[in-house]
């Protein structure tokens, strides 16, 4: 795989897409959880979607339960929660696994292109974030400490 827009996903409404759609756009790809210490970084996501979409930035939000069983929700709950609690409006997927056997391709790509500290592949918590060119190359890995509003300056850099 050359970058991501060979990649597809399912939207939390159950549709295929093609990654191909965000062509041209700079990506922000993020794993969530409902019930995690790090919850409250949908508030800031959704900041940077509101500051920066007319640009050409959008988020992808990944929902995955590996993580202490923090994202336990059927989908139509989890579009609730983040429609109704953080008014959510960047695309949201169906859950996905994003470290073992049945890691989605996807993230495989992801990890493979900007590993961890000290080159560890593994996703370690909830709300781990990828940025994106618009070309699709993965350019840098965030960690979940990361408050979304302190990745404006390096999303600047790339619109």
């Amino acid at each position: 795989m050359a970058n991501i827009f060979d990649f597809s996903a399912v939207l939390i409404n159950n549709e295929r897409i093609s990654l191909k759609k965000y062509m041209g756009k700079v990506i922000l790809i993020v794993n969530t959880a409902s019930r995690c210490g790090f919850t409250h970084q949908y508030e800031g996501l959704q900041k940077l979607y509101d500051k920066y979409s007319d640009k050409g930035l959008i988020i992808l939000g990944f929902p995955c339960n590996q993580f202490m069983n923090q994202e336990p929700e059927v989908e139509s709950n989890i579009k609730q929660f983040c429609e109704n609690v953080y008014h959510i409006t960047f695309p949201l997927f169906q859950k996905i696994n994003v470290n073992g056997r049945d890691t989605h391709p996807l993230y495989k790509y992801l990890k493979e292109e900007a590993p961890g500290p000290l080159g560890i592949r593994r996703i370690f918590w909830n709300f781990t974030q990828f940025l994106v060119d618009r070309d699709g190359k993965v350019i840098q890995r965030f960690q979940p400490i990361t408050e979304p509003i302190n990745l404006s300056k390096r999303i600047e850099e790339l619109l």
